[in-house]
């Protein structure tokens, strides 16, 4: 089985956890998007305005910064979704995916930046969004496994 490894930047990384909880239970915080902020402590507050479904939208509050308005791009229901946040001259995309090892789940994070201001926002947030990461993905797995 080849397994592609993805060279990870300040524009584009991810992580990714293995954890003895249900795929179901990951699937439900991560659509939580209320409570993010128990498991994204960077973030102090987030909403979304209606369902969780393709083409809705919502807002980001950080801890440091600017409410960000995001869209939710794309959802496979209990697999993955992704959102879109716009910055100015591109975008910052954030998919979230689950899948299956060995009767484990395994859930994965991953971040990119788009446009011709991919480099500056890498320098700005992706170079500390990718040191929270790890932190971020442990609160989550503790969550689930409570």
């Amino acid at each position: 089985m080849m397994q592609i490894i993805m060279k990870q930047s300040n524009t584009h990384f991810s992580h990714s956890l293995e954890t003895n909880s249900l795929a179901e239970k990951i699937w439900q915080i991560w659509t939580d998007v209320p409570n993010w902020n128990q498991w994204d402590k960077g973030l102090k507050s987030a909403e979304l305005q209606g369902d969780f479904a393709a083409q809705t939208k919502g807002f980001l509050m950080p801890d440091k910064g600017f409410k960000a308005n995001f869209i939710i791009t794309e959802v496979i229901d209990n697999q993955s979704y992704t959102f879109k946040t716009n910055v100015p001259f591109g975008a910052l995309y954030v998919k979230r995916f689950l899948s299956k090892k060995e009767g484990k789940t395994i859930f994965t994070h991953e971040v990119w930046f788009t446009g011709i201001s991919k480099g500056l926002f890498g320098l700005l947030l992706g170079n500390n969004y990718r040191k929270i990461l790890p932190e971020v993905m442990n609160e989550i797995k503790k969550i689930a496994e409570q």
